[in-house]
């Protein structure tokens, strides 16, 4: 068979990984001395590896996080409070498995969002599905998908998701639609789903922040009694690198 048409129907049948395997084996003169099992195990290896950085890719589109983080680069070395055992027990990941949360807290700067971010990227890499929010954004999603009328199909998608990301709770008071959506939100996700939370606040403030008592003691039980938490400590990363970058000179000096 002649190698173009066979490129050709590898591409017509998705196979896109084995295409472009097939065409380095053209190129590359040692392919001549491997037997045929050996190329043809060589194909499907590229094929498998190129569909799951497609899906990888897909699972990064879909979730949407804030940050470009990796659990790799997380500094143990900055006074955050934070030990290994505690961060081992969270990015091991058998949470979203047990359908538990994750509550972080922490002032501002101190690396919440990066570590919600990075736990999320490690979870679309083990084939979790996963959305991530600022809260202001989903409470703009909530508001916007209510006034198209079809704010039930959202909170099904939402609760499909493995893994959802609430980044910066507390910031904002909440209109009472909105705690009565993220309640219906938790209740979808409980005991089925896992939800991580970041927050300012400490986990003790949260009731007096969710304002109704009924409502707040809803949503409550559905994260704090089946959740792992990290409180964060320290002085703000942000200051940090400020404080270490170079003072300028003024123009003209």
């Amino acid at each position: 068979m002649l190698t173009q048409p066979l490129l050709q129907q590898l591409h017509e049948l998705r196979l896109r990984g084995m295409a472009a395997a097939f065409e380095q084996q053209l190129t590359t003169s040692t392919s001549n001395q491997m037997s045929f099992d050996e190329r043809l195990g060589l194909l499907i290896q590229n094929e498998i590896l190129e569909r799951q950085s497609y899906r990888l890719r897909q699972r990064l589109r879909w979730a949407k996080l804030t940050q470009e983080a990796a659990i790799e680069d997380i500094d143990l070395k900055a006074a955050r409070g934070l030990d290994r055992a505690s961060l081992g027990q969270v990015t091991r990941l058998e949470w979203i498995a047990e359908h538990l949360n994750v509550l972080i807290t922490g002032p501002t700067g101190v690396g919440k969002s990066y570590f919600a971010c990075a736990i999320g990227h490690a979870a679309c890499r083990a084939d979790h599905s996963v959305r991530c929010f600022r809260l202001p954004r989903l409470i703009d999603e909530l508001t916007r998908h209510t006034a198209l009328q079809n704010k039930s199909t959202f909170l099904r998608q939402l609760a499909k998701a493995d893994l959802i990301i609430i980044d910066d709770f507390g910031l904002a008071p909440l209109p009472d639609a909105i705690r009565r959506d993220l309640l219906e939100i938790l209740d979808d996700r409980y005991d089925r789903r896992s939800t991580l939370i970041t927050s300012q606040l400490p986990v003790e403030q949260w009731h007096t922040y969710l304002e109704d008592p009924t409502v707040a003691d809803a949503i409550l039980d559905r994260l704090i009694h089946n959740s792992y938490r990290l409180a964060l400590k320290g002085e703000s990363m942000r200051k940090q690198k400020t404080t270490a970058l170079p003072s300028k000179t003024a123009k003209g000096h």
